[in-house]
């Protein structure tokens, strides 16, 4: 039985209705439901994409002479000859000026307004005084800056430009920065001066400086007195300037847009460093555009509507949030903890910015339920119509906690998909029910697959989350990857032109799916993603540590105070050396300032040695299999590893902490 089926009137109105009758009238073929609609979106690339540029009214000052050059994989041409500026297609939309685009707050500010107007008339002063300081299309602006509007003023103003835009969270440590920055090139850098996070301030100050001295090619700094709500202190250095100041060289400016080629770059984001330095993701003006025009059909974001998503600036979610300004609705900023002063706090924002679109983490939803949170008792959600999920597989229990203690009437949309294509592979619909534990459809113009070991595509069996064919919004090229060797390594080694994904999914008989997971070892936290090898660095600092294994299970081994999975950190320590507090207390603090707050472990282990494979790598997965049950000749295959006795340390931890049968129901967290 559904946990929910969308009323006959949330049908009729929805926006993917309209367009299903408007693209089946155009063609002259019956959509008769979303199964249909989705199939012929994946078989006449051609006509779906075609249709979402005209049917969404894309402004281009060239056309396109066809939509799909070529359909290989990688190597995809889209809609060829066309010239257009992602963010003209955002400000010079049919808008009311006085009408609100954005409203914001942080643990630093009150809830806020920015209309129309106001965004681009900051927008317009932002570009005039970036090409005051000698930004030209292409080059690289970047920014150490949280999840509020100077951001958002910042990218907008970049991208109207040509040029190419990057961010970081300003909790990531100086190296984690470096380390993406760096591949990049900056021009121009865009910080604050500190934030606030769980009620305590965070001075950022020296951090950007550690950063610049290893940013050779940063020509300008622009500093945001966040944290001190002032005017910084005048530090007399060329290229230094404060946010005020960038606006009042271009105040007064005019919108101007640069016209680009359909596959210009618009952003860089990064993977999550699992293995080495993270990945530099190029992603283009025009694909990035179409995805998330189309997106906005799966969202069923209408006039009036506030979409709000937790996240951070250093995750694809922030740019996914920003995307949502091609509909009618307005976005909703916030920075700080989701958990500060309590796990309400995002209600209450829900509550006073009237949300009706509210995206959260998997896992903050998960904690939530099991504090006990209950948020229509405590507060007016009348506004809310839509609650979204992401980040990890959303459990069966998060899924009744919601119809249960926010709204039966609330349409629960999980998704999944990956910051290599800024989207969702798999995720909701207006027009279908939702099924508990279960992720609706596959999206339209995805051609998602789950693929057995032989390469056969398998219907209600797990297997290898894979896309058949190309989509816009996958990467235009990976920095610095000038032969495109990494980038076939990364997504084309395993199926030679079709893009494995690192999931593992279920493919349901009713058309939905399930995800059971990475298959990779990213670990995101509270909406920042960090790959073990980034953590490994900076606990490998401290001189006692000779090797380290990072994993993050379930909550039967114990959560975090804000939700997320028990991160347990295993090391191997120098001869004679015990792991005692002050050496615990040490790593955590190393990994606090190189990586981010959020990436400290829960709980930190002595092992002998580090289980590896013969080519080195680290066995993050079999050993996160191990702890949460998995019978360890399931979870790795012995002959591949260097050292196989070092699996059987993880083999007797699990069965050390597996619940007692009898208290399987009630077993709590550490």
């Amino acid at each position: 039985m559904p946990l929910w089926e969308p009323s006959a009137q949330d049908r009729e109105r929805a926006e993917m209705t309209r367009f299903m009758r408007w693209a089946g009238e155009r063609h002259g073929r019956r959509l008769g439901g979303y199964d249909e609609l989705w199939h012929w979106s994946v078989q006449e690339l051609e006509e779906f994409w075609g249709d979402i540029w005209e049917f969404c009214g894309v402004r281009a000052s060239k056309p396109y002479e066809r939509v799909l050059g070529s359909r290989a994989m990688p190597g995809a041409s889209w809609f060829e000859g066309a010239e257009l500026n992602y963010a003209e297609n955002i400000l010079l939309a049919d808008r009311d000026p006085d009408a609100v685009a954005v409203l914001h707050t942080s643990e630093l500010r009150e809830l806020g307004e920015l209309t129309w107007g106001e965004l681009s008339a900051q927008v317009a002063a932002a570009a005039a005084g970036l090409r005051s300081l000698g930004v030209e299309r292409g080059d690289r602006v970047v920014a150490y800056m949280p999840n509020i509007p100077e951001t958002l003023v910042a990218f907008l103003a970049t991208a109207s430009i040509g040029a190419i835009w990057s961010s970081a969270a300003p909790e990531f440590g100086a190296r984690s920065v470096i380390d993406r920055f760096s591949q990049i090139e900056p021009k121009v850098l865009f910080a604050v001066d500190g934030y606030r996070h769980g009620g305590k301030d965070f001075d950022r100050t020296a951090v950007v400086e550690g950063m610049l001295a290893e940013l050779p090619t940063v020509e300008h700094t622009v500093m945001l007195p966040y944290l001190s709500a002032g005017e910084l202190p005048d530090r007399s250095a060329p290229g230094r300037l404060s946010w005020s100041g960038l606006l009042a060289l271009g105040d007064g400016a005019a919108l101007v847009f640069e016209q680009v080629p359909f596959e210009h770059p618009l952003w860089v984001l990064y993977s999550s460093g699992t293995t080495g330095l993270p990945k530099a993701i190029v992603q283009g003006h025009g694909g990035i555009l179409v995805e998330q025009l189309k997106k906005r059909m799966h969202l069923d974001l209408r006039p009036g509507d506030r979409m709000f998503w937790f996240t951070t600036t250093g995750w694809m979610m922030w740019n996914f949030l920003v995307g949502c300004l091609h509909s009618d609705a307005a976005i909703v900023l916030y920075d700080g903890s989701p958990a500060h002063p309590d796990l309400d706090a995002l209600w209450s924002l829900a509550e006073r910015a009237r949300i009706t679109c509210m995206g959260l983490s998997a896992g903050l939803l998960a904690g939530m339920e099991k504090a006990g949170v209950e948020p229509a008792r405590d507060h007016d959600l009348s506004a809310l119509r839509a609650i979204g999920s992401t980040g990890s597989p959303l459990a069966p229990e998060a899924f009744r906690w919601v119809y249960g203690h926010v709204g039966s009437e609330v349409w629960l949309f999980s998704t999944s998909g990956g910051t290599d294509v800024c989207t969702a592979f798999v995720g909701g619909c207006p027009l279908l029910p939702v099924y508990e534990g279960e992720l609706q459809c596959r999206v339209l113009g995805c051609a998602v697959e789950a693929w057995d070991e032989a390469g056969n595509s398998v219907v209600d069996e797990v297997g290898e989350l894979v896309i058949t064919e190309p989509m816009p919004s996958m990467p235009l090229f990976l920095w610095g990857d000038d032969d495109g060797e990494r980038l076939l390594d990364s997504y084309f080694s395993t199926y030679p032109g079709v893009w494995r994904h690192g999931d593992w999914i279920r493919i349901t008989p009713r058309g939905g799916a399930v995800i059971y997971g990475r298959s990779d070892s990213t670990i995101n936290r509270q909406g920042v993603r960090m790959g073990t090898s980034e953590i490994y660095r900076a606990a490998s600092a401290v001189p006692q540590v000779l090797d380290a294994l990072v994993v993050d299970v379930p909550g039967r081994a114990g959560s975090s105070s804000e939700g997320e999975l028990w991160m347990i950190m295993f090391v191997v320590l120098a001869p004679g050396v015990l792991l005692d507090e002050d050496l615990a207390a040490q790593i955590k603090r190393r990994i606090r300032e190189d990586c981010s707050p959020r990436h400290v472990p829960n709980e930190l282990l002595q092992i002998d040695e580090v289980p590896r494979t013969l080519s080195g790598k680290v066995l993050e997965v079999p050993v996160k299999r191990i702890l949460m049950g998995a019978p360890p000749q399931e979870a790795a295959s012995v002959d591949s590893l260097a050292n196989p006795r070092s699996l059987d340390y993880f083999v007797a931890l699990a069965e050390q902490r597996a619940p007692a049968p009898q208290a399987a129901d009630s077993a709590g967290g550490r």
